[in-house]
């Protein structure tokens, strides 16, 4: 009983270490008000460089649309295991995607980037229509689209 006991508290100091290298981070993208359907939307990390690095989350379940979602689709390979798991609906006019979603601590505050490629059928493709640095001083802070995004926020 002992053993189990050690092994079990020895397996909880081992995993907890690895569980304070992430936290939940809320993305919250209001759209614009524009004519149309829904839109398509790719919000991914990329390095200072501007490299993809990670998929947080797909709009829009088409996966034949996502190639409109340029850069994000050009640095994901449009892989379904860079995006399983990581999709919902497409967002329509005027309103509001909030997810959720685990971000590496290693990511805060060391130049990488929250990029969002945007597309809506029949309209043009935006690609960067959101880039804002990942950091602890913009977590709350709106920051505006260049096309169908109004706003973007990260909360950490």
């Amino acid at each position: 009983m002992k053993s189990i006991i050690a092994a079990t508290c020895l397996a909880g100091a081992i995993s907890l270490p690895g569980l304070a290298q992430a936290r939940e981070v809320t993305l919250t993208t209001q759209l614009k008000d524009y004519s149309g359907n829904g839109a398509y939307l790719a919000i991914y990390v990329t390095d200072a460089n501007g490299q993809y690095q990670k998929t947080l989350w797909v709009a829009g379940k088409k996966a034949k649309y996502y190639r409109h979602l340029g850069d994000w689709a050009r640095g994901s390979g449009m892989k379904p295991g860079e995006f399983d798991g990581l999709s919902g609906a497409s967002v329509g006019s005027g309103r509001t995607l909030k997810v959720s979603v685990e971000l590496a601590d290693t990511l805060i505050d060391a130049g990488y980037q929250i990029r969002i490629d945007s597309a809506v059928e029949d309209k043009r493709d935006a690609r960067a229509d959101v880039s804002v640095p990942l950091t602890s001083s913009g977590s709350g802070k709106p920051a505006s689209g260049t096309a169908y995004v109004q706003t973007f926020t990260y909360d950490l």
